[in-house]
C-alpha cells in the first residue's frame, strides 16, 4: 500500500467546498493536508469541516513541508502565477479548469511541470466518466455507420450578479467556464486535429463578458463538430454522434450526480437505450491525479490542444 498523497488546497471557491473536498477526504489514498485562505476565519470554518489545518494565505501553503499535491480552485485568471509557484515549490498540481486563459502559459507551464517531475493537471472531470469510453466502443464497433457529426451543448441558468464568472478580469465568461465542455467533448470524440472554422460570441445585456456563443469545427476528413454553449439559459448537457446508419445521443453528459444511472442511446431502425451502473467522475478525477501524482507525470492529453481551439474560437468570433 502505498502513503497517501497529501493536498493542499489553495482557495475555499464553491468547487472545493462542494465536491473536490469531500472527495479528497473520501478518498483512501488522499489525506488533506491544509486548506489555505485569505482570510483566517474562513480557512478555520473549512478546515475544521474537513480534519485538516488552516493556513493564512497561498504562499505560506506552498511553504509547508508535510503537502506534496495543491488543488487550486480560484479565478482562471490567477491559474497561471499559483501554478507556476506551485510547480517551482516542487509541488504536484490540479488545477480548476481552464489551466490558464492562454494556450502560451499552457504550453509554458506543462512543459515545466514535465522539467520539475511533477504532475499537473486540469480538472476536466467528465473525461473521467467511464460512459464516454463505452460511446467510443460503440463508434469503434460500427454502431452508427461511418461518423458523420458531432453535436454538443452545455447551458446553465443564469449566476447571481456578483459571480466571478461575470468578471473578466478575473478570466470569466461562457467560453472558458461551460464552452471547455462540449469543445473537450469534441476533442474527446474526433482527436486533435480538429480545427475552428467559424465561431460566435454574445455578451447578454448588461454582461461584461460573452454570456453565450457557438463554434464549428472540422476535421481534415470532413467531420464537423456543432457546439452550443451559454450561462443566462435553460439548463442542458448533451451530445450526440451522428453517422451514416444512425445516431448516438447522450444526456445529462458533462456533470452526472454520482448516483445517476447513466444512459446511452443508440438510434438506428430502433432505438436501443444502454444502461450502465452510475459512476462518480468526482471520484475518478481524484484517482486519476493520485495515480498521476505517483508516477511524477500526467498525461498531457488534449489540455494544451483544448486551448489552442479555445483561443481559436475567441478569435474568429472577434
Amino acid at each position: 500500500m502505498s502513503a497517501p498523497v497529501r493536498i493542499g488546497v489553495l482557495g475555499c471557491a464553491d468547487i472545493a467546498v462542494r465536491r473536490m473536498l469531500p472527495a479528497f477526504a473520501a478518498s483512501r489514498d488522499v489525506e488533506v493536508a491544509a486548506v489555505a485562505s485569505r482570510d483566517p476565519a474562513r480557512a478555520e470554518e473549512v478546515a475544521a469541516r474537513f480534519g485538516c489545518r488552516p493556513v493564512r494565505g497561498y504562499a505560506e501553503l506552498l511553504d509547508a513541508d508535510d503537502v506534496q499535491a495543491v488543488y487550486i480552485p480560484l479565478p482562471a485568471a490567477l491559474h497561471a502565477p499559483w501554478v507556476e509557484a506551485a510547480l517551482n515549490a516542487g509541488r504536484h498540481v490540479l488545477a480548476e479548469k481552464p489551466l490558464t486563459t492562454d494556450p502560451e502559459s499552457t504550453e509554458r507551464l506543462l512543459d515545466l511541470a514535465a522539467k520539475q517531475g511533477a504532475a499537473l493537471m486540469e480538472n476536466v472531470m467528465f473525461v473521467h466518466h467511464p460512459r464516454h469510453e463505452a460511446v467510443r466502443r460503440l463508434v469503434s464497433a460500427g454502431r452508427i455507420g461511418e461518423l458523420r457529426s458531432f453535436h454538443a451543448a452545455f447551458t446553465i441558468p443564469p449566476l447571481p450578479d456578483g459571480d466571478i464568472r461575470y468578471a473578466p478580469e478575473l478570466g470569466g465568461g461562457a467560453l472558458s467556464d461551460v464552452g471547455l465542455y462540449p469543445l473537450r467533448a469534441a476533442l474527446h470524440f474526433l482527436g486533435p486535429a480538429l480545427e475552428v472554422i467559424g465561431a460566435r460570441l454574445t455578451r447578454g445585456s448588461g454582461r461584461r463578458v460573452e454570456t453565450s456563443g457557438a463554434a464549428l469545427l472540422g476535421t481534415p476528413e470532413g467531420v464537423t463538430a456543432h457546439l452550443t454553449f451559454g450561462m443566462e439559459h435553460a439548463y442542458l448537457s448533451r451530445y450526440e454522434l451522428w453517422g451514416g446508419e444512425g445516431r448516438i445521443t447522450v444526456d445529462r453528459a458533462f456533470t452526472p450526480p454520482a448516483d445517476f444511472v447513466p444512459g446511452i442511446a443508440v438510434h438506428g431502425h430502433t432505438t436501443e437505450e444502454i444502461r450502465l451502473e452510475p459512476a462518480d467522475q468526482v471520484a475518478a478525477t481524484v484517482a486519476a491525479f493520485v495515480t498521476a501524482v505517483r508516477a511524477g507525470s500526467a498525461v498531457r492529453g488534449d489540455t494544451l490542444r483544448q486551448a489552442e481551439l479555445l483561443n481559436d474560437v475567441r478569435r474568429l468570433s472577434a
